[in-house]
């Protein structure tokens, strides 16, 4: 049985949420800030996180830079707002995912069935994997430890973007739209392709030398991204 961290500052929201993923048969913990939220972290085995953004003691975006110094678990963002900015900033520090309040039941379901699937997977040493080692130039996919070294030093990511990254160097030079990005590594429907934008953005801070002119991850204008292959 998977272990749900919800966390916000509203009980309604909270206690809805809550009989939602119990009548999926997920076990619930509960926080209503970020500091409850660490310590149940901290303590219990957690599988996902829900988080709002704004909440007292600690707020969403700091709980997630906290999260993210030691795990890799998919965090969903619950965001209030509409704004692009919210979500951005969200997918920018970590967050794989959001949805915003007020939500769909059966939508926020999905998200949550679709991030643990993935999440499984990429502990699972995914069935889909070619090859052991895929190596570019510097940067080098250990696909059994889902380990990135650039130019030999080992660097973190997250399963989100291993999992895009994996896709663009197991087909070097291949242009891939953002939609195919998001529904080959997402495995639903392009409906928030935007975030593939924002997760290629930090996969270039981590191997590139100059992530606005990069070596490797281009952007093809009007169609998508690759990776490309340096010449020899």
């Amino acid at each position: 049985m998977y272990n749900i961290l919800v966390v916000d500052d509203e009980k309604e929201i909270t206690d809805g949420i809550e009989v939602y993923l119990k009548n999926q048969n997920y076990n619930v913990f509960k926080a209503y800030d970020g500091v409850e939220a660490l310590e149940i972290f901290n303590k219990e085995e957690i599988h996902l996180v829900l988080i709002d953004i704004m909440m007292p003691k600690l707020d969403g975006t700091k709980t997630t830079i906290k999260i993210r110094e030691n795990s890799n678990v998919p965090i969903i963002f619950l965001s209030a707002k509409s704004e692009d900015m919210d979500k951005i900033l969200g997918l920018n520090i970590g967050a794989d995912d959001y949805i915003t309040k007020p939500f769909n039941p059966m939508e926020l379901l999905a998200r949550v069935n679709s991030n643990l699937r993935r999440y499984t997977n990429y502990l699972n040493n995914n069935a889909e994997s070619k090859e052991d080692i895929i190596k570019i130039g510097g940067v080098e996919l250990k696909d059994e430890s889902k380990e990135l070294l650039v130019d030999g030093e080992s660097v973190k990511i997250t399963p989100l973007e291993y999992r895009i990254l994996y896709l663009l160097m197991s087909n070097p030079n291949r242009v891939f739209s953002i939609e195919e990005i998001y529904e080959k590594v997402w495995k639903e429907p392009a409906h928030n392709a935007d975030t593939v934008t924002v997760h290629i953005r930090r996969i270039r801070e981590k191997i590139e030398i100059n992530p606005k002119e990069p070596k490797y991850l281009k952007v093809v204008w009007g169609v998508g991204y690759k990776f490309e292959q340096p010449r020899r």
